[in-house]
């Protein structure tokens, strides 16, 4: 068994992929957070179906895939903000039609390619075995960024994310603060792309948060355990893809939705025994 790691860890795709999970994975926990306790995972997921749109763009205008869904989640998760806080219609409506949208540009795009688009599944269900290292740099980069801009303004983040009405009363920006809430959930989707693909964002932005909201009730705390969970969860699906041969971006949340059931059937023991003693 060591040894079938210790070769696994030769192969610098493996590498590669073991570090993307790492660097996926924290901003995961940090943003998570903040989707659970707001409440905004659909939108989350609009944002990621969206970014296809700038994939296709890439593909079209022969440059990088990745900075293209870069530049389109974030306009799609800006516009989506702007639309939902200021006009009257339901929020879930709008996030649904440019969800439908983005898609549409995307297809259309790549459809208009001339040649074969050898990875473009991998943006759509995960490839995280054929991370290469610009994107390594391009996560990092990212990471960075959320960290710098959560520790800035992580007062004004908290919030928005329990009570705007009191955001409000104590002068909080609110709108330019839940701005940059989404735009710091577009680039996550991002990273996330190139490792469990868009069709899956959403369970690998909330599953960690979702279990570590179970444990604990401190929103930093809520925040470094999501990112563990995380990384354990893509470490765990990402050597059971390696020696089962399964699809990478699958297991890893396939894993992470067990652990999932087995929090809340704990979750659920745990009440029914405590009901018990009360009697």
């Amino acid at each position: 068994m060591i040894e079938t790691v210790t070769q696994a860890l030769s192969f610098t795709f493996m590498r590669n992929a073991l570090l993307a999970g790492v660097l996926v994975s924290i901003a995961c926990g940090i943003i998570g957070a903040f989707v659970v306790i707001k409440r905004i995972v659909f939108i989350s997921g609009g944002i990621a179906h969206a970014a296809y749109g700038g994939i296709g763009i890439g593909y079209f205008f022969k440059f990088s895939p990745v900075l293209g869904a870069i530049a389109f989640s974030l306009a799609s998760a800006l516009g989506m903000g702007m639309v939902q806080r200021k006009t009257r219609e339901r929020a879930d409506t709008v996030i649904g039609v440019m969800w439908a949208i983005g898609m549409a540009i995307g297809i259309i795009f790549i459809d208009r390619t001339a040649g074969y688009k050898a990875d473009l599944m991998s943006y759509l269900f995960g490839s995280i075995l054929a991370v290469p290292q610009g994107d390594l740099l391009i996560m990092l980069v990212m990471d960075i960024v959320i960290i710098g801009l959560v520790a800035l303004f992580y007062k004004e983040f908290l919030a928005i994310a329990f009570d705007e009405t009191f955001a409000t009363v104590e002068n909080v920006p609110v709108d330019l603060v839940y701005m940059l809430l989404l735009g710091m959930i577009g680039f996550t989707v991002v990273m996330l792309m190139r490792v469990v693909g868009l069709i899956m964002v959403i369970a690998m932005l909330t599953i960690p948060a979702a279990i570590s909201g179970q444990l604990v009730k401190d929103m930093k705390r809520m925040m470094i355990l999501s990112s563990i969970l995380g990384m354990l969860f893509t470490t765990i699906g990402l050597w059971l893809s390696y020696f089962l041969n399964l699809t990478s971006g699958a297991t890893i949340i396939l894993v992470s939705g067990v652990a999932y059931l087995l929090s809340m059937g704990i979750k659920a023991v745990l009440r029914r025994s405590a009901d018990e003693r009360r009697r």
